[in-house]
């Protein structure tokens, strides 16, 4: 597996003549991270559909990135172990970096759970563009709803 001490050799970063800045210009919009955190079945996805939505209507351009779509390709690899979880957060961190390099609003619902996954994530990304969002939710609704049958199964 990947690990978050991986370094790539032989390789040379190469700058682009487009900047993020020209972008996110081009777009009339300031480039943003929605980090959208919580248990399972707190509404994460929920929230993070409802508010992209909005943005869409508003003429924002934006995309979700939604933890268990993820799973089904790029970090289809990946289990659930606490190893596991981190490169799964470090993986979504970089591709969101990405995005906001290309001038969009990103919106990421991943349970997440540990706080320093959440601040590298945070410290890819320029002051004021990380938002980090907590869905509290009180844990016996997110045992009513359930949508994984993960609480049944603890």
């Amino acid at each position: 597996m990947t690990t978050t001490s991986m370094k790539t050799e032989n390789t040379v970063w190469h700058n682009q003549q487009i900047s993020k800045e020209q972008r996110a210009e081009l777009k009339q919009q300031k480039p943003a991270l929605l980090w959208y955190t919580g248990l399972s079945g707190s509404g994460k996805s929920t929230v993070a559909n409802a508010v992209d939505a909005l943005l869409f209507k508003l003429g924002c351009h934006s995309y979700l990135l939604d933890g268990d779509n993820v799973r089904h390709g790029l970090n289809g690899d990946l289990g659930f172990s606490d190893e596991a979880r981190i490169e799964n957060i470090r993986r979504i961190s970089e591709v969101a970096k990405l995005f906001l390099d290309a001038g969009l609003i990103v919106s990421t619902a991943f349970i997440s759970p540990f706080a320093s996954d959440r601040a590298l994530a945070k410290a890819k990304l320029e002051e004021g563009e990380f938002i980090e969002v907590f869905i509290d939710t009180p844990i016996s609704v997110c045992e009513q709803r359930d949508p994984k049958g993960l609480y049944k199964k603890a």
